[in-house]
């Protein structure tokens, strides 16, 4: 499997709300892999336990095999019950440490920054990725806080962890993200929201490996 900052290049993020009547996410999701997505995050704010459960055992085996890890959003417990790659936690959900414990030390821990100490925070209790954002707002979270691309460049530049940007990022502006420092994007309606997510993903890599410089030395 490809390394964490790898992964991190084109980071799709699942959004069931784009599903046409009738239709699975896997059908989704499954174009999306094949056209070169390279990591899946799982999030279902909604669902209950057992209908999360449901999905990430149906995406797993896709995720398998185009080889693309697959990320379970803030559910540990899921997480460690489909044997998922990683889980990706909020600051107010569970602690970084506490998610360790559960899922063991091989497994990928990513959390959401918003600045310098954030950073600093998450990397001394063992995370392994950042996401930070929103660097263009949000659809998904409409009332957070804007991060400038300034202070983007100061979280990239703090740590040596891998660090994905995230929010409102489209194929319109994500070039706009390149020299910050970060090692890939993650993209919700870019890929998702598109009459051809294929084609979509496609063009977004092409964008993402654009923006993604080479890479930091700290």
């Amino acid at each position: 499997m490809r390394s964490v900052r790898e992964a991190m290049l084109l980071y799709a993020i699942t959004d069931r709300s784009w599903l046409r009547p009738g239709q699975s996410l896997t059908e989704p999701v499954e174009q999306v892999l094949s056209a070169g997505a390279t990591c899946l995050q799982l999030r279902e704010k909604e669902l209950e336990d057992k209908d999360f459960l449901r999905l990430a055992w149906e995406l797993k085996p896709l995720c398998a095999r185009y080889d693309v890890p697959l990320i379970i959003n803030d559910n540990v417990a899921v997480a460690k019950a489909v044997d998922a790659d990683g889980v990706h936690v909020g600051q107010d959900d569970m602690a970084i440490q506490q998610a360790r414990a559960i899922l063991g030390p091989d497994k990928w821990i990513g959390t959401s920054v918003h600045n310098v100490a954030e950073a600093k925070a998450a990397l001394a209790a063992g995370c392994d990725y950042f996401g930070s954002g929103a660097v263009f707002g949000s659809h998904t979270k409409p009332n957070v806080t804007v991060l400038t691309h300034q202070g983007l460049s100061e979280i990239c530049a703090a740590t040596p962890l891998p660090v994905v940007a995230i929010g409102g990022i489209n194929a319109d502006n994500v070039l706009s993200l390149a020299g910050t420092g970060i090692d890939g994007v993650a993209v919700i309606s870019a890929l998702f929201a598109q009459p051809d997510p294929a084609a979509a993903t496609r063009h977004m890599l092409a964008l993402a490996k654009q923006t993604v410089g080479e890479g930091r030395t700290l």
